[in-house]
């Protein structure tokens, strides 16, 4: 049987998956000069490392607070003393580019009426102003933020609150994700899982049986029969 026959909810990860998350050093390319795309890795990279190092800790802080000291190590490690710079790269977090498959890809699963939500570690005034900048607020039934329960994905508190906000089984949720270790998280789970590989990376050696994976949002309607 196809295993995702019975989904009647669709969860999505939204850095990354829905938001690039480079955008915001692209437009400050021109200041960082060569060092642009360097800043931009590292900050990511710290700002995973640091939800983890965190939760592991018991010291939650939400996203901003995470993604900003994550932005005040890459600067430093790159040798860039400005603060303007600084804030520029953290108003423009606030407003990331959608990926271009995403807008079309939420109006098809939700006429097919499926619900749809986003379970993010961003908190809910950064997801709202994405959102909001990104002209997709109508496309989703709920918004799930970490900071409802103060502990950041991985966490299976973090995947419970969508069986709890949409009352189905695990099994009847599909969760999108372009991060590796987010999808085999949500596998392992137990949930029903399209691993959004964009830029075709190899698969993370971790728990959870990922359901499939996906080059692009495009293909998710059809896997879901809304295609």
């Amino acid at each position: 049987m196809d295993r995702f026959a019975t989904i009647k909810a669709c969860l999505f990860d939204a850095y990354g998956t829905l938001f690039d998350i480079h955008s915001p050093v692209g437009r400050a390319a021109e200041s960082l000069g060569d060092k642009a795309q360097a800043v931009s890795q590292t900050w990511r990279d710290k700002q995973l490392q640091y939800t983890w190092l965190r939760s592991l800790m018991r010291a939650h802080a939400d996203f901003w607070q995470v993604t900003g000291e994550a932005l005040d190590y890459g600067l430093d490690l790159h040798g860039i003393e400005d603060d303007t710079i600084h804030d520029k790269l953290m108003q423009a977090y606030l407003t990331l580019d959608a990926y271009p498959d995403a807008a079309p890809a939420l109006a098809k699963l939700k006429s097919a009426g499926l619900k749809t939500a986003i379970l993010s570690n961003g908190s809910p005034r950064m997801l709202a102003a994405a959102i909001a900048s990104a002209g997709i607020g109508d496309s989703f039934d709920a918004v799930l933020s970490v900071e409802d329960v103060g502990v950041y994905k991985p966490d299976p508190r973090v995947y419970q609150m969508a069986v709890d906000r949409f009352a189905v089984g695990r099994r009847e949720i599909c969760f999108v994700s372009a991060n590796g270790w987010d999808a085999s998280g949500a596998a392992h789970f137990g949930f029903e899982v399209a691993w959004l590989n964009r830029f075709a990376l190899a698969p993370e050696r971790l728990p959870g049986e990922i359901g499939t994976v996906i080059a692009g949002l495009d293909e998710l309607p059809r896997l879901l029969g809304a295609g």
